[in-house]
């Protein structure tokens, strides 16, 4: 039995609670290891970012492009870990699988509903990396319940926007894309500048993500200028379209 992306897309209503312990039991059943205490892995172009890894217990707020999350969670993925995204309507399967995520064991809730605090502790109760967008400004006394349930259960919280008490905070200081014109084009190479704030400590480097011959997950090379790494993805990231859409418009 597998999650597939395309069926088991959860809407979180008013009748979230029935929902929420059948995908519990389903996740349960299916799921291996859990990892309490050590760390998750990452793609090779965020090592010098995250040397050890996204810490287990952590959450880490994001202040990057979506391509950027999706990468996040592709490490993992890869070594058979549950992912899980709530709140993120513009979430793309095609561009995630791109970036290696394993859509069999991935959950998507687009909508997690009035109660997001509650929908969003279930889904860290049983996935070992979620991904979400809160709704607005998370209150200080939430985010500490939810992370009490990341350092049970020893997961990890990829937070697009702000996020109290957070591990670290990673920004994009600038982003510039190559192949579109004025109106025409396809998306050939994503170039983004990241900052990362962990701990009273700062790291900065680029990422570049850009189409990559043959099959499997991305490589990574090192930049001979600056010593940073990059890599080349497939064309997914031409598939989000929401990006294309306001790069191309600004073009």
């Amino acid at each position: 039995m597998s999650l597939a992306f395309s069926s088991d897309v959860v809407s979180v209503g008013a009748p979230a609670a029935g929902t929420l312990r059948e995908l519990q039991e389903r996740i349960h059943s299916l799921q291996g290891r859990r990892n309490r205490e050590g760390s998750y892995p990452v793609l090779p172009c965020f090592s010098p970012f995250f040397p050890d890894g996204l810490r287990g217990g952590a959450a880490y707020s994001l202040e990057t492009p979506l391509s950027v999350a999706m990468a996040l969670l592709a490490g993992a993925s890869a070594e058979g870990q549950w992912c899980g995204a709530a709140g993120v309507q513009d979430f793309g399967a095609e561009a995630a699988a791109g970036f290696g995520v394993d859509l069999d064991r991935f959950v998507l809730v687009p909508d997690p509903g009035d109660d997001w605090t509650a929908a969003v502790g279930a889904l860290v109760e049983v996935l070992p990396l979620v991904l979400v967008r809160p709704p607005g400004t998370v209150r200080p006394s939430d985010a500490s319940r939810l992370g009490s349930r990341l350092r049970e259960r020893g997961g990890v919280l990829l937070v697009l926007g702000t996020w109290p008490q957070s591990e670290g905070r990673l920004t994009a200081s600038s982003s510039s894309w190559e192949g579109l014109g004025h109106g025409h084009g396809h998306l050939a190479r994503h170039r983004v500048r990241l900052e990362l704030n962990q701990r009273g400590r700062k790291r900065t480097g680029t990422v570049e993500f850009g189409p990559t011959s043959g099959a499997g997950l991305p490589g990574a090379a090192a930049r001979p200028d600056a010593g940073w790494p990059s890599t080349g993805l497939p064309d997914a990231v031409r598939k989000e379209r929401d990006l294309a859409g306001r790069i191309g418009a600004a073009g």
